[in-house]
């Protein structure tokens, strides 16, 4: 716990059985519980992830990495967590950043925390592929200029939510494939989400998950359209489905700050 919140670290896993060890190890002991979700792999991910003592979930079928999040995410709140961390158990990002990324979260200052591959410069250092570094560079910039985040990043897999912001999305309505991250991050910005960031190293090598150049130029056009969707959104001009029957995010604690005239009154 943090704060005297609960955390619960989710998992969306797929041929993980050769990373995920590794990963789970550096999780930090403030993890209340940690939660997989194998999605139908072939491999053994579901047997190393009960040996480690995880809470595991496995599909019947493979519903596909925007799938798996969804049930990550039911999972972690019928669990009773106040704050959800989504790692890949790929062993691409660093497990030992949960202690920050919760912390952002359960100090009530932000709704959700990234994990961003791209401040502090570290991931072509860390083997991100040029032509992947490019394209990030290029669909963020598109992203910020429509949806005005100002985000250094879209694409990490690593992020933590308040349990108050995932009631509010309405999850379900978006793709069960890659472009999810990006639809559950427009539909974060349109429900008004206090946003941080935090520097995550990254590592690519063989066993890390990735998709293929084709893959990627599906999310690509996924990304743009979802971006395009969402101006339109706030320009009343259309409304995505993806963007109807969220709930209002509760109000927020504020704290009135002391003048100067008043801290200094004892002059």
């Amino acid at each position: 716990m943090i704060n005297g919140k609960r955390i619960v670290v989710v998992l969306p896993a797929y041929n993980a059985a050769r990373t995920l060890e590794a990963t789970v190890r550096e999780l930090p002991d403030l993890v209340d519980e940690r939660i997989l979700v194998d999605d139908h792999s072939p491999d053994a991910t579901a047997e190393v992830a009960r040996r480690l003592g995880l809470t595991v979930h496995v599909h019947e079928r493979n519903r596909g990495y925007g799938g798996n999040q969804k049930t990550c995410y039911a999972l972690a709140l019928e669990h009773k967590a106040d704050v959800v961390v989504m790692i890949h158990p790929d062993y691409q990002y660093s497990p030992l950043l949960t202690t920050a990324m919760a912390s952002m979260v359960s100090s009530g200052i932000y709704d959700l925390a990234l994990g961003s591959r791209i401040l502090g410069g570290g991931a072509l250092r860390g083997g991100m592929p040029l032509y992947k570094y490019i394209s990030n560079r290029a669909l963020t910039t598109f992203q910020n200029f429509l949806m005005g985040a100002h985000l250094s990043e879209y694409h990490t897999g690593y992020r933590a939510f308040s349990r108050e912001l995932l009631e509010a999305l309405p999850l379900e309505k978006n793709s069960d494939d890659f472009v999810f991250d990006n639809q559950m991050l427009a539909q974060a910005i349109m429900a008004g989400a206090r946003i941080g960031e935090v520097s995550c190293p990254t590592k690519y090598f063989p066993e890390a998950s990735s998709i293929n150049f084709r893959r990627s130029s599906i999310y690509g056009l996924g990304v743009l359209k979802t971006a395009v969707s969402y101006r339109l959104a706030k320009w009343g001009i259309h409304t995505d489905p993806i963007f109807i029957g969220g709930r209002p995010l509760p109000p927020r604690e504020t704290e009135a700050m002391p003048s100067f005239s008043d801290a200094n009154d004892g002059r």
